[in-house]
C-alpha cells in the first residue's frame, strides 16, 4: 500500500506573494475586494504562520471556515486569525470591506508595552463577529475601528514623510478598537473542538521563539521547554510552515536585523550585539547569505 504524504497547508506571505511593493512591510493593507480577485471568492485553506490578519466587511456576506469552526454571516462583521490559524472562505461577488495584515512582532510589541490591560488568551484564539452581536455599546468602537482602517488605507497609497511610523499608529489603534471589540464578544456557536496537539506545540514554540531568538538557543533547548524531542519538533514546523524550525528561528532574527537597519541610526556591529551575534563579521555573513546583500547596503538601500 503506498502510503500518500499529508500535506502542509500553504503559507501565504502576503508581502511576497500579492504585494511586492514592499515585501518585507510590517503593517500592510488591502481592500477585501482586490484580494477576493487576486486569490478568488473560494480561497481555498491556508494560513499566515508569522501574521495576524483582521478581515472587516461593510458589504456583502461569507462563509468561512476558521480553525476547524464553520460560521456563516453579512456584514457588517470582523474576522480576527491569529498566525498559523487554518481559514478558508466563500464570498458572493458584492462582499467588500477591509484586510489588514500585521507581524506577529508588531503586535505582540503594541501589547508588550500595555501590561496588564488585556488577557493573555486574546492573541491566540480566532474570532468571527457580526457587529449585530456585540453590545449595543460596542458600536462605536466598530465604527472606531472602520474609520482607522480608512485612515490607514489612504496612507498606505502614500509616500510622504513618517510614512512607516503613522502605519504603525494607525495600526496599533486599529489593534486597540479590536481588542475592545473581541473582549465584548461571546461566541454564540459551539465551542470550537481542540486543536491538535502539533498546532499547540506550533505555537507554543513561535511564543517561546520570539521571547528568546535574541538569546541563540539551540534547537535542543527549545525542544526540551517543550518537551517533546528536535526531531519532533522539526517535523512538526515542516508540515505546520513548511520550514525546518532552523529556519523559522533564523527568520525572526533576520526580520529584526531588518528593522533595526531601516528605523534606527545604531551602527551596524552594535546590532549585532544587540540580536545576540558575539562577533559582527559572523553577523554580518549571516545576514549576507539570507537577504543577498550585506547589512550596510541593505541600508543604504532601504533608506535611499
Amino acid at each position: 500500500m503506498t502510503v500518500v504524504p499529508v500535506q502542509a497547508i500553504p503559507d501565504i506571505h502576503i508581502g511576497r506573494v500579492y504585494d511586492q511593493r514592499d515585501p518585507e512591510c510590517e503593517v500592510h493593507y488591502e481592500t477585501f475586494g482586490r484580494l477576493a480577485q487576486f486569490f478568488g471568492r473560494n480561497t481555498p485553506p491556508h494560513r499566515h504562520y508569522c501574521f495576524y490578519q483582521v478581515h472587516i466587511l461593510v458589504k456583502g456576506s461569507i462563509r468561512l471556515n476558521l480553525d476547524g469552526q464553520v460560521y456563516g454571516g453579512a456584514a457588517p462583521l470582523l474576522i480576527f486569525t491569529p498566525p498559523t490559524i487554518p481559514h478558508s472562505f466563500y464570498s458572493e461577488e458584492d462582499t467588500d470591506g477591509h484586510v489588514l495584515t500585521v507581524r506577529q512582532e508588531v503586535v505582540r510589541s503594541w501589547y508588550r508595552a500595555m501590561p496588564g490591560q488585556w488577557p493573555d488568551t486574546l492573541l491566540r484564539e480566532a474570532a468571527f463577529i457580526e457587529l449585530a452581536s456585540l453590545p449595543a455599546a460596542s458600536g462605536e468602537d466598530f465604527a472606531a475601528l472602520v474609520n482607522t482602517v480608512e485612515l490607514l488605507q489612504r496612507e498606505a497609497d502614500r509616500d510622504a514623510k513618517g510614512h512607516s511610523a503613522l502605519l504603525l499608529a494607525l495600526g496599533e489603534c486599529a489593534f486597540i478598537h479590536l481588542s475592545r471589540l473581541l473582549l465584548a464578544h461571546e461566541p454564540v456557536t459551539a465551542q470550537r473542538p481542540e486543536r491538535s496537539e502539533d498546532l499547540r506545540l506550533f505555537l507554543s514554540f513561535c511564543d517561546l521563539v520570539e521571547a528568546h531568538f535574541r538569546d541563540h538557543l539551540t534547537l535542543t533547548d527549545y525542544a526540551g521547554r517543550l518537551l517533546v524531542t528536535e526531531a519532533r519538533l522539526n517535523d512538526i514546523c515542516r508540515r505546520m510552515a513548511e520550514r525546518p524550525s532552523k529556519e523559522i528561528v533564523h527568520e525572526r532574527l533576520l526580520q529584526e536585523a531588518r528593522r533595526l537597519l531601516l528605523f534606527s541610526a545604531v551602527p551596524v556591529s552594535e546590532i549585532s550585539y544587540q540580536l545576540g551575534f558575539a562577533d559582527p563579521a559572523y553577523f554580518s555573513r549571516f545576514f549576507t547569505k539570507r537577504a543577498g546583500m550585506p547589512p550596510s547596503q541593505f541600508r543604504l538601500v532601504g533608506q535611499g
